[in-house]
C-alpha cells in the first residue's frame, strides 16, 4: 500500500507548533502503527490524512480548545490550604507553589479525585489559607498550528482486537506545560531547589573517567539533528559541562570547538575539540573565555546537575557575541546522586520551562524557543532495548543573545 486510506496502518509524525508570552515552543511526537480504521482523530485531521503517500505533509491551523478541551473558567478553583496534601510524599514535603504542577491524587476533599490520580493540575496563586488551582489542560488557551508527516505505510493484517488511541490526546499530553500562568513567572525558586543526594565535590564524584554514552543512538541523532539545523559553519562553539562526545553534526565545519569538562581524560578522548579546560563550574561559575568571543554554547544532558545556573547563564551571556547562541538540550536520564533537587520533582515538560527561566533571568536573552521529541522506537544499540518501546525523549530550549 502507497497511499493512505480509511484501512491504512501508517507511522505519522505529529508536529504541534505555538507561541506563549515567553517563547515559540515545538512538540512532537511519532505515532507508530496509527490505525486509520480503529484510532480516533478529528474529522478535519482524518480526511486530510487520506490519500496521502510516504513523506506528505498536512498542515491545521487549531484556534484554542480544537485540539484539547477549550479554557472555562469553571476549571479553577479555589481550595482551602488544608486540602493540598503536604505530606502525600512520606520522604519530604511538598509546598504548593505558583505557576507548578502536580498530580491530582494530592487533593483531598474533592469530587471525582482519587489517590492514584496523576493527572497534572497546576497551582496557580497561594493564598494565606486558600489556594487558587486549575484543571484547565496546559494547552486550552493556545492557538496551535498541527503538522503530520506520513513516515511509513505497512501492510496490514485483519483488524481483529486491539487497542484504539486518541493520538491527539497522545500527542498534547505534556505540552504546554512549559509556559507561565497568566504571564507570571513560575516559582521554581523555593524550598531550596538546588540541594542534591551527594554534597560531597563534585571532582570526586568525577575523578574516574565514564565512557558511555548516558542517552540512547537514537536520542543522540536528535540532538545531532538539532544542532545541524542551529549551528552554522564557521561558528567558534563551547561545550559546556562537556565530555568524551560532544554530539556536534560531523558534516558542519566549525572553526573551533572548546570543551568545558570535569574529567580530563574523557576530555582527551574528545576528537572534535580544539581545546579544553577543566573546571568545576558548581564551586567557580567564572568562564575562563574573553567577552563575546564565542557564537554559541551548547550544552548536553548536563544542565540538571546545576547549583548556580543564574551565575552560569550570566556568564554564557558575557562570553557569547551579540546575536550569539545558547542551546541546552537533555532527556531523562541523570546521575541520580548529583541531580538537583527541583528536576527531580518536575514533570518532564515543566523542565524546559524551569530552564527559560534561567534565560529569562540572565535578562540578555531573546528569540527563545522550546523543541521536544517523543515516540521515537528505541534502537537495538541502547542497552535498555527489549525494556522499554521508546527511544529517549529529547527536550530543547535556546536562544540569542541580544544584540544591544
Amino acid at each position: 500500500m502507497t497511499i493512505t486510506d480509511s484501512n491504512s496502518l501508517a507511522d505519522i509524525e505529529f508536529q504541534l507548533t505555538w507561541k506563549s508570552d515567553t517563547a515559540t515552543h515545538i512538540d512532537n511526537y511519532t505515532a507508530q502503527r496509527v490505525n486509520f480504521w480503529r484510532d480516533c482523530f478529528p474529522q478535519q485531521i482524518f480526511q486530510k490524512l487520506l490519500n496521502k503517500s510516504v513523506s506528505k505533509q498536512v498542515d491545521c491551523s487549531l484556534n484554542s480548545g480544537e485540539i484539547v478541551p477549550a479554557f472555562q473558567p469553571s476549571c479553577e478553583h479555589i481550595i482551602k490550604s488544608s486540602q493540598f496534601d503536604r505530606n502525600m510524599d512520606p520522604s519530604r514535603r511538598i509546598e504548593p507553589r505558583a505557576g507548578r504542577f502536580y498530580p491530582k491524587g494530592i487533593l483531598t476533599g474533592m469530587a471525582n479525585i482519587f489517590r492514584a490520580n496523576i493527572e497534572p493540575f497546576r497551582c496557580l496563586e497561594t493564598m494565606d489559607s486558600s489556594i487558587r488551582i486549575s484543571f484547565n489542560h496546559p494547552l486550552a488557551s493556545f492557538p496551535v498550528n498541527l503538522k503530520a508527516t506520513i513516515l511509513n505505510i505497512h501492510a496490514k493484517p485483519l483488524d481483529r482486537g486491539g487497542t484504539c488511541h486518541d493520538w491527539l490526546e497522545v500527542v498534547s499530553t505534556g505540552p504546554g506545560m512549559q509556559s507561565r500562568a497568566n504571564v507570571n513567572p513560575t516559582d521554581f525558586f523555593s524550598d531550596q531547589p538546588f540541594v542534591r543526594a551527594e554534597e560531597r565535590p563534585d571532582d570526586l564524584f568525577y575523578a574516574g573517567p565514564r565512557f558511555v554514552n548516558h542517552l540512547d543512538d537514537q536520542a543522540i541523532s536528535v540532538i545531532s539533528g538539532l544542532y545541524a539545523r542551529l549551528l552554522q559553519p564557521g561558528m567558534h562553539v563551547l561545550d559546556l559541562m562537556s565530555s568524551w562526545t560532544s554530539h556536534l553534526p560531523e558534516e558542519i565545519q566549525f572553526a573551533k570547538v572548546y570543551a568545558l569538562g570535569m574529567n580530563p581524560e574523557e576530555l582527551q578522548a574528545n576528537k572534535r575539540l580544539d581545546g579544553f579546560v577543566v573546571q568545576d563550574i558548581n564551586r567557580r561559575a567564572a568562564l575562563p573565555y574573553e567577552t563575546g568571543s564565542l557564537d554559541a554554547v551548547i550544552c548536553t544532558a548536563s544542565i540538571e546537575y546545576l547549583i548556580h545556573p543564574f551565575e552560569v547563564f550570566s556568564e554564557i551571556s558575557r562570553i557569547l557575541k551579540p546575536g550569539g547562541l545558547i542551546v541546552i538540550t537533555f532527556s531523562n536520564r541523570w546521575f541520580p546522586p548529583k541531580v538537583i533537587q527541583i528536576w527531580k520533582d518536575l514533570h518532564e515538560f515543566e523542565r524546559m520551562g524551569l530552564v527559560l527561566e534561567y534565560l529569562i533571568g540572565a535578562g540578555s536573552f531573546e528569540n527563545l524557543n522550546t523543541f521536544s521529541m517523543r515516540g521515537l522506537p528505541g534502537p537495538e544499540t541502547d542497552k535498555y532495548f527489549g525494556q522499554q518501546r521508546f527511544s529517549d525523549p529529547v527536550y530543547a530550549v535556546w536562544g540569542q543573545k541580544r544584540s544591544s
